[in-house]
């Protein structure tokens, strides 16, 4: 661990326009990092195998115990003592604990998922919005998820709201990202069966089978799945809905889905 003495008091110091630019997807795309904070947050990341790389920290609000916790788990990462004011150009959000952490992103590559036997998998294609997506990591953590599939993202697993609306849960729970091919084709390989959210020739959700390997595909509220999970699926399954709307926040209907399939595993 490095620890700089100097406390970096100027908003236009290069580190911090760094840790700046990093809310930028390209930018994290391009170095390959992600900024994280709030005590849950960090410590979901730091037990998940996730490299910090440099920690910004404020005397004038973190603990010294937080402090001395952090320190043990971070033993490559390099440490910036900041002002407060510092601090608050890099906070993204209100009551923080007063550590910004600078991650290295990890592979998330289909080949290195381990399904476990009688794994249950959840396939999120084309989703985009942030809260959204850390909304449906948050439940399948509660839910005993084994992993996620992202397949063709259009949003990214590392914005800022995606972590924190997770409550750090992007970080726990296995994920790949790949394409709905490749997507497919290793489902099929691992011998999964694959239920889709889909309103044609669908059964209702509680009617399916969840007691074996089963990947779960949901896709967006404004067009679903695509023509080729309509085609891969082993069965569509569909939430009742008896009101004027014709259908739910995808976080929620996951939720719904996903505490379907654990009741009837837990049985």
């Amino acid at each position: 661990m490095n620890i700089q003495e100097d406390i970096i008091s100027s908003k236009q110091n290069p580190k911090i326009k760094h840790v700046l630019e990093l809310q930028k997807p390209s930018v994290r795309n391009a170095f390959q990092q992600f900024v994280v904070e709030g005590e849950k947050e960090i410590e979901k990341m730091l037990s998940s195998n996730f490299e910090a790389e440099a920690v910004f920290y404020c005397q004038e609000i973190v603990s010294e115990e937080l402090l001395n916790k952090f320190r043990i788990q971070t033993p490559k990462a390099k440490w910036f003592p900041i002002t407060k004011m510092v601090f608050e150009k890099l906070a993204y959000r209100e009551n923080s604990t007063g550590i910004v952490v600078v991650g290295r992103k990890n592979a998330h590559k289909l080949q290195n998922l381990r399904p476990r036997e009688n794994a249950l998998v959840l396939v999120l294609e084309a989703i985009e919005k942030p809260g959204n997506l850390g909304a449906i990591y948050r439940t399948a953590d509660a839910a005993g998820i084994d992993a996620i599939v992202l397949a063709n993202p259009l949003g990214d697993l590392y914005n800022p709201n995606a972590i924190r609306s997770s409550l750090g849960c992007v970080f726990t729970i296995p994920t790949a990202i790949a394409s709905s091919t490749e997507t497919v084709l290793w489902l099929k390989v691992q011998n999964f069966q694959i239920l889709s959210t889909y309103l044609e020739a669908s059964i209702p959700y509680h009617l399916a089978d969840f007691n074996k390997p089963t990947a779960i595909v949901m896709g967006t509220e404004a067009t679903g799945i695509s023509q080729e999970w309509i085609e891969a699926s082993d069965q569509n399954i569909i939430i009742p809905m008896l009101g004027f709307a014709d259908s739910l926040n995808v976080s929620t209907a996951a939720a719904i889905v996903l505490f379907e399939a654990l009741r009837q595993r837990m049985k």
